[in-house]
């Protein structure tokens, strides 16, 4: 199974405030950026509780009818909102791939600073696309934390948009 990483950062490195708010990121104003191409090439998507109980703030659910894994060593406290297909699982993220494998999901869609970081440093993220956002946040939720080895990147290319965001997409070679 392959895992990519489709995420908007500030400058300094966040992808949330501290409180995991994301009242920073613009809102999309009609200038596509690749993510509903992207969304489209995946089976499902897997993220943390923490992510999970920001997206439920949002009011409508984003990701439709694609599936979505919650991760949780409390996975039995969670429920699903209404018309979502969710799984909460537990495990770590060989154990995880594992089961989605057995499923025959090819590709998912790695979300949150806490998901992200746990399986690029179990070597199961092969692609990642981040895009840049013109401000500074001082403080935050990294998207990367720290690591026991370095993880080389090959870069692939490098966009820029009208509203000064910039997106870099990466592979992590295997």
């Amino acid at each position: 199974m392959r895992g990519s990483v489709f995420i908007a950062t500030s400058l300094d490195g966040f992808i949330a405030r501290p409180d995991g708010g994301l009242d920073w990121l613009p809102a999309d104003g009609g200038e596509p950026h690749g993510y509903d191409e992207f969304i489209a090439t995946v089976d499902a998507i897997v993220i943390g509780r923490n992510t999970f109980e920001i997206v439920l703030g949002f009011g409508a659910w984003p990701y439709g009818k694609k599936p979505v894994v919650v991760l949780s060593t409390r996975a039995s406290e969670l429920k699903a909102p209404d018309g979502a297909v969710c799984d909460f699982m537990t495990g770590t993220p060989q154990e995880i791939v594992a089961r989605l494998g057995e499923r025959g999901w090819e590709h998912c869609y790695i979300d949150g600073g806490v998901t992200i970081q746990g399986f690029l440093r179990a070597g199961l993220i092969q692609r990642v696309v981040i895009t840049q956002i013109p401000v500074l946040l001082g403080s935050g939720i990294p998207l990367f934390g720290p690591l026991s080895n370095d993880i080389r990147f090959q870069h692939v290319g490098t966009r820029s948009f009208p509203s000064g965001m910039v997106q870099c997409e990466y592979l992590i070679p295997g």
